[in-house]
Order: structure tokens, then C-alpha cells, then sequence
């Protein structure tokens, strides 16, 4: 496996590379390894040292496609040889932004009617709430500006969308969350407070908080809330029985915008073509990325229902041009990637090989880990899963954080070739391969994970 390198690479890495979501001063000095990625294919990548990992992550769940895939190299680079950049603004695009807008409103729920592009999903997010400000104020309903996230939720890293996340890392020391942002009950079955509670009992509580938020708050306050169709980040969640049915009536009673943050649902990721359809939910705006081109180039997007397109539309006969825009919204290489990528997806059934290999997945880790003393919950859907460890069953009790259990079982799991993700809140180890996943990778990936388990718990 990778080592410590004391060459040149390793040097500029320290001295100038600022890391994402990384222990800086251990990095700086030299105490954690540097893994330089230099190839992929498949679900396989592979570092400078040569060692060849299965990712069974996707990347950060976006690599839905899977690596290596050539159709997609070839646009970006007829793109960029035809022309790499113009910009979005004035009525100004590219022929792959227009296809890939058409390709986007044909996968997209049928009372959506048109796509905001951008670069990432939390400028997604960032536009999503831009519009729901802008919505309210052309309305004349200047005070209702508040958005309800969920705890656990993720839905970025900047200043309005690091609030909207609901996960302590990315609060603390951050002055976070923001006053416009506030939070509710996470769909969270398994860490639910009463155990003797159904899985309708805890929707019902769930609708219940949501409730007592909204009234606390006044109505006329708020203006949308904010949900992944499940849960990513926070712990790959799947929504209890009758939740978003019951959430959603809540919602319409009190005219408040359901945005559905479909970063890591979107073009399949659930086994449906979007977790807003797979759910049963009815968004006003969703919000898309990484399956968008399968982060072969950045691309994001937010798809505006017909109700929120008619008011903005009407804002602008009366106020002129909307203020909002990214130099690289629609940028010709990142849409010219999504073409390629949603075609690929189309052209080998990706998502229909995702569902069958994905319960697959979870069948293999239920069979191999279900009765482990430690392992609390084995959960997903489609090309998701995720496994909770617990100190005890009985009485579901928790480790302490500080003993780091699912951080200590992903280096294990490294170490035998495949990546997961030790998840940032809570013992919880993630799987989201790509979707070309096989049957027999699926096998690879649940005899490392049930080996990575007995080294770390016995």
C-alpha cells in the first residue's frame, strides 16, 4: 500500500496543495501519507505506487458511470478543441448546453420546466435559495425568507449552504449555521430516540417537530425546506415509511417550497432515473450534480418547476434581467461531458445493472455481517449502502467517538483494496460504487469489508 514519500512530488504537496476536509498540520508535516492518483478504469483506481484499489465510493459519490470511459473523454475534448468557453449570460449557449438542458428536462419530473446550470452542488443549493428569496420578494412576501434543513442533512460547504448541512463538521469554528437557516427531526430511523417506535410512528414524530419548527417560527416566515431524498453524507439513510408523503402536506399547507437535493440521487444513483420520482416527491426545485457528468468535468444544476418559473419569469417583465450568474455556468466542456455521460447511461443500461448488483451489494454484506455483535444496522437502496456499528445491540448502544471505530474499519478495508468512506458523523462505513459495478467486484467488496470488521472488532 501507499507509503510516506520523502521526493519531490510529496514536498509540493505539503508546502503548497490546501486539502479539503484534512488534518492540515499532520498533513503539513509530513505525519499522513499522500496518495497520488494517476489512472483509473472501471471501478478500479491506481496510485503512483501502483497499488490498485477498488473504489467503492465513486470518488465522492459521483463517478456514477464508472472510470476510464473513453465516449466521454472524446467530447470533452472535441468540445474543447471546437470551442472550450463562452459564457451563459444575455441568452448566449453552446449546441451541448442546449442538448444538454433538453437531455436534463427529459429525465427530470414532469412539472419541471427549466434547468439553471452551474458548477457544483453547492452552487446548486446556493441558487436554489436565491430563488426562493427572489420568488417570495416578486410574491411581495418580503419576510418569508427562512429555509428548514435537516439535521444530518448535506447540502454543501459555503456560507448559506454549509448552514443548510446539518453535520457538526461542518459548523464548528465556521460561525455556522446562518440566522435564515433553520433545522429539524433527521429522518433517521435507526438512532430514533423510543426504539419501540414503528417506522409510521416515526414519520408521524418526525411531521410532528417539523410542526412544532413551523410554529415556533411563524409560516409566514419561511419559504422552503431543503431534503435529500435520503440521506447521503449524514449516514445513507433511506426515509422511513410515509415520510416524505407526510412531510410534503405539511409543506403545501403552509406554502412552503420543497427543494429536493438530488447531488448524489440524481440520473440513477436510487435505481430510478431521480430519488425525487423513486420517493414519491413533488419538488418545486431539485438540485443535481456529480451524476451529471459523472464528475468527468464540473457541472451542476437546478431544475425549476413550472410554479416557481412563472413567478420568475413575471419578476423579470417587472424588475428586468435576474441578478444571478456564474462566469462558467453552462461552461461547453462540462456540458458537453453530461451529454456524454447520460448517453453512456442510457446506451448500457447502467441503472438497471445498478438496482440488481446493488441489492446484490447489500444482500452479500446482510449475509456476511448482519449478525455481528457489533454491527448495529445494514442499510441503502440501489447503488447505496451503509453499515452502523454499535458498541452493544441491546439497547443500541453507541460508541464513543472518540475511539474513531468506522474510521479505524475504512484503513482497514484500504488496506485490503477497496475504499469506503468512514462517514463524519458516527461509526458508519458508506458504499457508492459506480454502476458498472459486477457481481463478482460486489464479492470483492463485501470479503474486505467482513475482513477489515474482524481486524478492527474481532
Amino acid at each position: 500500500m501507499s507509503t510516506l514519500h520523502n521526493d519531490q512530488m510529496s514536498q509540493w504537496d505539503r508546502e503548497n496543495f490546501f486539502h479539503p476536509s484534512t488534518h492540515l498540520a499532520k498533513h503539513a508535516r509530513g505525519e499522513t501519507p499522500t496518495r497520488v492518483i494517476s489512472g483509473a478504469k472501471g471501478v478500479y483506481i491506481e496510485d503512483r505506487d501502483g497499488n490498485k484499489l477498488l473504489d467503492a465510493f465513486a470518488g465522492l459519490y459521483c463517478v456514477n458511470v464508472g472510470y476510464g470511459r473513453t465516449e466521454i473523454a472524446d467530447a470533452i475534448s472535441a468540445q474543447a478543441h471546437e470551442l472550450a468557453y463562452y459564457h451563459s449570460y444575455v441568452g448566449h449557449g453552446t449546441e451541448a448546453s442546449i442538448t444538454l438542458a433538453k437531455m436534463v428536462m427529459d429525465r427530470a419530473p414532469d412539472n419541471m420546466s427549466k434547468v439553471y446550470f452551474g458548477l457544483g452542488g453547492s452552487d446548486a443549493n446556493e441558487t436554489a435559495v436565491k430563488l426562493i428569496w427572489y420568488y417570495n420578494n416578486i410574491l411581495g412576501r418580503p419576510k418569508k425568507k427562512k429555509i428548514i434543513s435537516r439535521w444530518r442533512g448535506f447540502h454543501g460547504s459555503g456560507l448559506v449552504t454549509g448552514s443548510l448541512t446539518g453535520l457538526e463538521l461542518f459548523h464548528k469554528k465556521f460561525d455556522l449555521p446562518l440566522d435564515q437557516v433553520i433545522h429539524t427531526e433527521a429522518p433517521y430511523y435507526f438512532r430514533r430516540d423510543d426504539l419501540d417506535m414503528s417506522q409510521a410512528d416515526f414519520s408521524a414524530h418526525c411531521v410532528q417537530k417539523l410542526e412544532e419548527l413551523i410554529a415556533r417560527e411563524g409560516a409566514e416566515n419561511i419559504a422552503g425546506f431543503i431534503g435529500e431524498p435520503l440521506l447521503g453524507t449524514g449516514g445513507i439513510v433511506p426515509p422511513p415509511e410515509g415520510y416524505w408523503a407526510a412531510i410534503q402536506t405539511v409543506l403545501q399547507k403552509h406554502d412552503i417550497l420543497l427543494i429536493a437535493d438530488e447531488v448524489v440521487t440524481g440520473f440513477g444513483r436510487t435505481g430510478s432515473m431521480m430519488g425525487s420520482t423513486h420517493y414519491g416527491m413533488e419538488p418545486d426545485i431539485i438540485t443535481i450534480a456529480k451524476g451529471l457528468t459523472s464528475a468527468y468535468a464540473p457541472l451542476s444544476g437546478s431544475i425549476i418547476s413550472d410554479k416557481v418559473w412563472k413567478v420568475l419569469e413575471d419578476g423579470t417583465d417587472e424588475f428586468g434581467p435576474i441578478g444571478h450568474g456564474w462566469t462558467y455556468s453552462a461552461h461547453p466542456i462540462g456540458a458537453a461531458a453530461g451529454v456524454a455521460n447520460l448517453k453512456v447511461i442510457d446506451d448500457l443500461n447502467l441503472i438497471e445493472n445498478n438496482k440488481v448488483v446493488g441489492d446484490y451489494l447489500r444482500a452479500g454484506l446482510i449475509g456476511r455481517l448482519a449478525d455481528h455483535p457489533n454491527v448495529g444496522d445494514i442499510r441503502g437502496v440501489g447503488m447505496l449502502a451503509a453499515i452502523e456499528f454499535v458498541e452493544e445491540k441491546k439497547g443500541r448502544k453507541f460508541f464513543d467517538s472518540s475511539a474513531g471505530v468506522g474510521a479505524q474499519i475504512a484503513a482497514s478495508l484500504a488496506e485490503k483494496g477497496v475504499i469506503g468512506r468512514a462517514m463524519p458523523q458516527g461509526d458508519i462505513l458508506g458504499f457508492a460504487p459506480p454502476f458498472c459495478l459486477t457481481t463478482q467486484e460486489a464479492d470483492q467488496v463485501v470479503n474486505a469489508t467482513a475482513s477489515a470488521v474482524k481486524a478492527v472488532l474481532g
